[in-house]
């Protein structure tokens, strides 16, 4: 107990000994963001594919396990030995993409996957294109899963890249590793401490914003009485996408 008070009064006391705990939090979410938005231009587009085509899933979920497996402190190390010291940012920023790559992977074609092919059936039944089907029915319904998987890699990344600082990149990690040179556990607890608020706050940040994604229309059925629901399930049969002609019955 009194380890972990010190540790917050090492926080909260300003006295890092290193870079101030504003600009190493500057750096871990920069090396974050980029590598989650480089991994998001590969792996969404191929996910898009992978669920609408319903092509190429076993090779995806062959891909994704064999990356996940990678030993990313390993993975790390050895690219700066192969690309050089001049690049180490180069290198932790590949690593952290291939970490991330899975997770969003997933998140993509599993929300296509996830969409009732009814309601694919009756957007073609009413002569929507291919392009139309996926930018105006299936993007917005597999949205949140997606989201759902950015939210995934996110944490995966911000957790590992503490790392960064074993090559002197900064971050968070810097303080783990300057505790553990200096054999300072309060230090050591206190930077722990950063990161996991730090991934707290983006997981919290993550589920409110799969919440909003939701479209109106699923919320909506997903909340509604018993009788609204089995209307709409009927429509959806039905494929009334359009209002119903003058005269029709339900």
């Amino acid at each position: 107990m009194n380890l972990f008070l010190d540790a917050i009064a090492w926080i909260f006391g300003g006295d890092t000994g290193s870079a101030p705990i504003g600009e190493a939090t500057v750096q871990h979410l920069v090396y974050t963001a980029v590598s989650v938005l480089i991994a998001g231009v590969i792996a969404i587009p191929v996910g898009w594919y992978i669920g609408h085509t319903g092509r190429g899933r076993e090779v995806a979920v062959a891909i994704s396990g064999a990356a996940r497996a990678i030993p990313s402190f390993g993975l790390l190390v050895l690219l700066v030995l192969l690309l050089g010291v001049l690049h180490k940012p180069e290198a932790a920023v590949i690593t952290f993409v291939i970490l991330a790559i899975p997770s969003l992977l997933a998140g993509a074609y599993t929300g296509f996957e996830a969409i009732d092919r009814r309601v694919i059936d009756a957007g073609r039944s009413m002569g929507m294109t291919e392009w139309q089907i996926l930018w105006r029915i299936e993007v917005p319904l597999g949205l949140p899963l997606l989201v759902g998987g950015i939210r995934a890699a996110s944490l995966q990344v911000v957790a590992t890249v503490t790392i960064a600082a074993y090559i002197g990149l900064g971050g968070l990690g810097q303080y783990i590793i300057t505790g553990l040179a200096l054999q300072q556990l309060q230090v050591i607890i206190g930077g722990a401490i950063l990161v996991a608020v730090l991934a707290l706050a983006l997981d919290g940040l993550f589920a409110l914003l799969q919440h909003a994604v939701v479209p109106r229309g699923v919320r909506a059925a997903a909340s509604g009485t018993p009788t609204a629901t089995k209307k709409s399930r009927r429509s959806l049969e039905r494929g009334q996408l359009a209002p119903a002609a003058p005269g029709a019955t339900s």
